[in-house]
């Protein structure tokens, strides 16, 4: 292809979980949602979209066609269950070896560009990135050194190996995508990236699904009461999301609700280091002796969380670290407001005191005023909600989508002028032959 053009055919690469996989689930969340989301949306501009994820099951087809234009490749590397995040990078080498003999099966050239998502995918994209002669743009999502500058009490940090994985690939990757200016001064400051290669692309929402709608009819679909005032949580539950600092805040205002309608409900399931204490969460409420204030629901599909958010009278996002934090914008884009840390990109995601209120830092104090000064004023909320609306709208998937073939534009046409990378063409094709004869 030439520059200036939309690639044919990209090789998406996510390692550690599948974009088929239900969010809320595991480690499956909002990069599950971009991925999904993005793919889908490359393919109906005429991009065909290859994505390679770990096989988690022997139920997995090694090839599925996910959606027109968008193939899932389900790759056999190590056992099918029982691995924690932690453990795939022992995986690496089986991952990268059947993701390069699928490209080799195919005529050379097959491939216009590589699009990492996550740190795994980036080791992997780097060796394909060399063998294909094509260029790598990654895409970080969270990033080692920003969570461990920013830790959960007790939550486990981030290990070196991952710090130095990190590293490497934003010392390789063509161009790196950011959704935030935040996330690219701390790629700059923490990993000393090139700013110049370093574009913004910011997250989006399926307006589409999510929007304004019947809060009564909504209640009804979940079977909660259609007079309580409710608190929502939708996300992983585990250290860094930091459900427990909302359900910690809201039980004194729980105790001295006369009314009985205060009520939390906190949607997903556990996660990463929250999977050591998969109980912990409804522990803390018993202990607080609000356990029949709060309400539990597993991880929704997107068509009942929906209903989950315009059930709600407010979302909280109170996590420790979120490089965007797509619920916050789902929730806004369902006329909700929201009230979150003020922490990475959640500081883009929420229009503070217009669509929401941003909290600086995690003392349970301030965040039982802050959503105090919310639960008593439904006026308040209301004109925030129809804010809110109106501020996501700008968070759109097809923004998101022309942004990443901009990015692609530009990956594509430096790459082009690379010296060390053309030269590197002439074993490429070399290579390929053997992987021929050998597959």
């Amino acid at each position: 292809m030439t520059a200036g053009s939309a690639p044919r055919r990209i090789a998406l690469i996510s390692v550690h979980t599948s974009p088929l996989a239900q969010p809320g689930t595991g480690d499956a969340g909002g990069m599950n949602v971009y991925v999904w989301q993005t793919a889908t949306r490359l393919a109906r501009r005429g991009v065909e979209v290859e994505i390679f994820t770990r096989a988690t099951s022997s139920a997995d087809a090694p090839v599925v066609a996910a959606a027109p234009g968008v193939t899932v490749r389900n790759v056999v590397a190590g056992p099918f269950d029982g691995l924690d995040k932690r453990d795939l990078p022992s995986q690496l080498c089986a991952f990268s070896a059947n993701v390069l003999r699928a490209e080799a099966a195919q005529e050379p050239g097959y491939y216009d560009l590589i699009h990492s998502h996550y740190w795994l995918s980036g080791q992997v994209g780097w060796l394909a990135r060399d063998r294909w002669g094509v260029p790598l743009v990654h895409t970080a999502h969270t990033l080692a050194a920003v969570k461990n500058a920013s830790l959960a009490a007790g939550d486990a940090a981030e290990p070196m190996l991952r710090v130095v994985g990190e590293q490497q690939v934003v010392d390789e990757a063509d161009r790196l995508v950011a959704n935030t200016a935040t996330e690219v001064g701390e790629l700059v400051q923490m990993y000393g990236a090139d700013p110049s290669r370093i574009d913004v692309v910011v997250p989006g929402a399926d307006l589409d699904r999510y929007s304004p709608g019947d809060r009564a009819a909504s209640r009804a679909a979940l079977g909660l009461d259609q007079n309580d005032v409710l608190v929502t949580f939708v996300g992983r539950i585990q250290p860094l999301k930091a459900p427990d600092v909302l359900v910690s805040a809201m039980a004194p205002l729980i105790a001295g609700d006369s009314s009985g309608r205060l009520r939390v409900l906190v949607v997903g399931g556990p996660s990463g280091s929250g999977l050591a204490q998969p109980s912990a969460l409804m522990d803390l409420t018993r202990q607080l002796g609000i356990a029949d204030r709060v309400d539990f629901l597993p991880p929704q599909p997107p068509e009942r969380l929906v209903h989950v958010y315009r059930a709600s009278d407010l979302v909280a996002v109170p996590s420790y670290s979120e490089s965007f934090g797509l619920v916050a914008i789902e929730a806004q884009a369902c006329g909700v407001p929201v009230i979150a840390a003020r922490v990475g990109g959640l500081g883009v995601a929420v229009d503070d005191c217009r669509t929401g209120v941003l909290v600086d830092g995690h003392d349970i104090g301030v965040w039982t005023d802050r959503l105090a000064e919310l639960v008593a004023d439904p006026d308040r909320r209301a004109g925030m909600g129809r804010a809110a609306a109106l501020h996501a709208r700008q968070f759109s998937w097809e923004h998101t989508t022309d942004a990443l073939l901009e990015s692609y534009d530009r990956a594509i046409a430096a790459f082009g002028g690379d010296v060390r990378r053309d030269a590197g063409r002439f074993g490429i094709r070399r290579w390929r032959n053997r992987s021929r004869v050998m597959v």
